[in-house]
């Protein structure tokens, strides 16, 4: 998933500050996963309702992203590649490798990885804040996606 960078993203060292990248990872999730507008493109795996106001909550349980190199500013949309850990009852395991943009990768040579980041993203009643079950279609758009959970070095 392409994010672009903002020149807001950067911090004092002149690289992209640790919050900015929570917004960079929240940026791709939501063009992932959430049904496009009228008019709008959107892969597969975006069938989430983005109807406002809605029944159905997704909640952040946890994030967790190991940083590998520091990202600087750039034009070029930061390349964000996602997939899934884990599909569980009502929740699930989202893991990024946040890398450097394909346009600017010469050919042959493997990207540069920024970050690596998993996200537990849990589905809620609105209403009774109780968790809800993954439905039958969310299954079938993401079950494809789902490979291994990230593996963080300083847990080695």
């Amino acid at each position: 998933m392409p994010v672009p960078l903002r020149w807001g993203d950067l911090d004092a060292y002149n690289h992209v500050n640790n919050t900015s990248m929570l917004k960079i990872l929240e940026e791709a999730r939501v063009r992932a996963f959430w049904r496009p507008g009228a008019g709008e493109d959107a892969p597969p795996t975006a069938v989430l309702d983005s109807a406002v106001p809605s029944d159905v909550l997704t909640l952040i349980a946890r994030q967790e992203i190991e940083y590998l190199a520091p990202v600087p500013y750039q034009r070029h949309p930061l390349d964000v590649q996602m997939w899934f850990g884990k599909l569980a009852g009502s929740s699930i395991e989202v893991c990024y490798e946040v890398c450097a943009p394909r346009e600017t990768t010469p050919a042959g040579a493997q990207q540069q990885i920024y970050a690596r980041a998993t996200t537990i993203v849990v589905k809620v009643d609105a209403a009774t804040g109780r968790p809800l079950r993954l439905t039958a279609e969310e299954r079938a758009a993401w079950t494809p996606f789902a490979g291994p959970s990230i593996r963080y070095a300083h847990r080695r």
